[in-house]
């Protein structure tokens, strides 16, 4: 097939209504929305689950499914209108002209078929090409995506490679055929930082090379200030705001922008003195929608018989670049009206130790041919010598890549593994060797879990109250049904649920209001110790502010200590008091958090850092982007297990990082870096994140 060459906008979407028709009545789930993309140019979509992103992704690819329609307005991809176009000449466009790239990258590859396979099938099928042809351009594009050793790779299975790896065989794929328009529909949510920022790095080079325009989509404004030229703003269906990145980002003109940013971790937050003001109240269902203005009800600047008296189209802001806001009273707002503090909070004052580990080690045993169970045994350390002690009332993170034995420790921790080495030491007691079926009550209702996956951890068919009830139960807590019913409502008023959210369903809650179920389960022992293993990550970000805030608050007045396991440096520095950085098994560094976010650091720490996107214009970062990806916990290599991917390697003398395991040393007062590094050197480090001067 010809790509035909047109000098407009590569994609015009043009007051675009999208309705899903179920039996009992219309759901429209996107209406009116607007947007404009140059040929180059990269457009952002950002908004909170269930605003209707990805419905406008499905639109432009005209795949809605059966129930969805397009029920208003058009979308023209270089000047034709897509909605017009035969299924034949669809098919022709997609893959070839437009081209998208899904959040999980399984969801496009072919389990059983080679990699190189894959790939050859897509200029065979678009362009005609022969084997041969086909196979040298598969391999010039794994060698766009930076992949190491791209004929092996050719000659893998999906299987046999890396969720990072995965995803960016999906972008060649994405990119073999050189098409106009690229989608990409939250391509790094399921990604370590360091291997989205690798990711976002190499999505903005192939823009530039190949001259792609691409539609991003995402709910991490940070991501798209660093991937994007323009955005577009949106919620429950419709577009609120939309404009250049620097002018939305420092002249937003909508309320619903202002309270996204306000919910955010940027650099200056403090969860005492300035704490995130979470967006009040909960998104509309796309049938329950307010009259007038969608965001309304949860408005700081709401005004009664104006904002809800008739829809609301958008309005041009004058003097910016095609910046636009749905907002009747963008002109009479004080924008630049510093927030209004909520209320400051007292920090609690740090307790005694409560947890102590001391070198512990945990090594799994694996066959060598896993599948036969033959062959010699390899070891696989998961956890080598961790040593470190929390105290009451202060929040620990564990922070590290996928792989980094961060939740192996939390399992031993729990009692769902045991040590193999070493020892855990609760109040005085030795744990780490005891399996959690063979620890008494005290102990299991003493040290709790909040999970990644709220989704995951509830009992789909038992009502929220019941499944907090039963946790009483196991833990012998109140004397009578009805002593435990009303310790569960008081559990619920803790975290902030209406009480008769105790009678329903799990399927009828939201992701959040999930989380807070789960939350109120681990708190029903009165818990001294809560292993929160990314409980924020599957959130939107307004709610992320508010169940982080929830977890502080509790800890507050429970003086609970929280082992924060996050990969998300922008919650930890808001929320931790001491932060420990986990790499391969190891804990390369652990100081409070002023420390380890300060120079010296670690270079491992150094390049975390710089891969944590942050949503402000005003922030300057050094750009450090690791190659590589971590290495296998089963043959780790000899010496400092960051040597392979480590820039800072040459400026050690011989080859001692490539033969010894560096020491622990202290820097200052509770700051510990394994690193062998001369002091002098790590003096002259410079900070990776710094705000301009205004």
């Amino acid at each position: 097939m010809q790509k035909w060459d047109y000098d407009g906008p590569i994609l015009e979407i043009e007051n675009l209504s999208i309705s899903f028709f179920t039996r009992l009545r219309e759901i429209p789930a996107v209406m009116d929305f607007s947007c404009v993309v140059q040929p180059g140019e990269a457009m952002g979509l950002v908004g909170e689950s269930g605003c209707g992103k990805s419905t406008v992704a499905l639109g432009v690819m005209q795949d809605l499914g059966v129930n969805g329609r397009i029920v208003g307005g058009s979308i023209k991809f270089k000047g034709r209108d897509l909605g017009q176009m035969s299924a034949e000449e669809l098919r022709d466009i997609r893959g070839s002209e437009i081209a998208m790239i899904y959040q999980e990258p399984m969801a496009s590859l072919n389990p059983a078929m080679k990699i190189g396979k894959q790939l050859m099938e897509v200029p065979m099928i678009h362009e005609g090409v022969d084997e041969k042809e086909a196979y040298k351009r598969a391999l010039e594009v794994v060698t766009d995506v930076r992949l190491p050793d791209p004929e092996r790779m050719l000659n893998s299975f999906p299987h046999q490679l890396s969720g990072g790896q995965q995803q960016r065989i999906v972008i060649a794929m994405a990119l073999m055929s050189k098409p106009s328009l690229l989608i990409l529909d939250e391509p790094t949510t399921a990604l370590d930082v360091t291997v989205e920022a690798a990711v976002v790095d190499l999505v903005k080079d192939l823009g530039k090379k190949y001259g792609t325009s691409m539609l991003f989509i995402s709910h991490n404004l940070g991501l798209v200030l660093e991937t994007c030229d323009r955005l577009c703003v949106m919620y429950s269906g419709e577009t609120v705001e939309t404009g250049s990145i620097e002018d939305v980002f420092d002249e937003m003109q909508h309320p619903y922008t202002q309270a996204l940013f306000r919910s955010i971790p940027l650099p200056g937050a403090d969860k005492n003195a300035r704490p995130l003001k979470a967006i009040p109240g909960n998104f509309p269902l796309p049938h329950e929608r307010p009259p007038g203005c969608n965001f309304g009800p949860r408005c700081d600047y709401f005004e009664a018989g104006r904002c809800d008296a008739r829809e609301i189209p958008m309005f041009e802001v004058e003097g910016n670049d095609r910046h636009a806001t749905r907002c009747l009273k963008y002109q009479e707002i004080d924008w630049d009206a510093p927030m209004e503090l909520s209320e400051t909070k007292e920090k609690g004052s740090v307790g005694d130790v409560v947890l102590k580990m001391d070198n512990l080690k945990k090594y799994y045993e694996v066959a060598a041919s896993a599948l036969f169970g033959g062959g010699n045994k390899k070891v696989v350390k998961a956890n080598e010598t961790l040593t470190f002690e929390a105290r009451e009332s202060e929040t620990l993170a564990i922070v590290g890549e996928s792989g980094c034995g961060k939740s192996t420790f939390a399992k031993v921790l729990m009692g769902l593994e045991t040590a193999t080495e070493g020892s855990i030491i609760l109040d005085n007691r030795e744990i780490g060797s005891t399996p959690i079926g063979k620890r008494d009550t005290k102990v299991v209702s003493d040290i709790q879990m909040v999970f990644q996956n709220p989704f995951d951890t509830l009992n789909p068919s038992m009502t929220v109250g019941r499944q907090i009830i039963r946790a009483l139960e196991i833990f012998g807590i109140g004397k009578s049904d009805a002593e435990r019913r009303e310790r569960m409502l008081k559990l619920l008023d803790l975290v902030k649920l209406p009480r008769e959210f105790a009678d329903r369903m799990p399927r009828q809650l939201s992701g959040g209001q999930k989380q807070r179920v789960g939350i109120a389960r681990a708190f029903a022992g009165d818990a001294r110790i809560v292993v929160a293993d990314e409980p924020v990550s599957a959130l939107d970000v307004s709610v992320q502010a508010a169940v982080t805030d929830l977890l502080m608050e509790i800890q507050r007045e429970h003086k609970t200590t929280l082992l924060f396991i996050s990969h998300d440096l922008s919650i930890v520095r808001y929320l931790s008091d001491r932060v420990m950085v986990m790499y391969l098994g190891h804990v390369v560094e652990l100081g409070t958090t002023d420390q380890v976010f300060a120079p010296p650091y670690h270079p491992y720490t150094e390049a975390l850092l710089s891969a944590v996107p942050i949503a402000d214009t005003s922030v300057e970062k050094k750009h450090i982007v690791l190659e590589g990806d971590i290495p296998s916990a089963m043959n780790p290599p000899p010496g400092c297990p960051f040597q392979t991917r480590c820039r800072w390697k040459s400026d050690v003398p011989g080859n001692l990082c490539e033969t010894e395991v560096p020491p622990m040393r202290q820097l200052a007062e509770g700051h510990q870096v394994k690193c062998h590094l001369a002091e002098d050197i790590l003096a002259r480090m410079e900070p990776v994140i710094k705000i301009a001067a205004e």
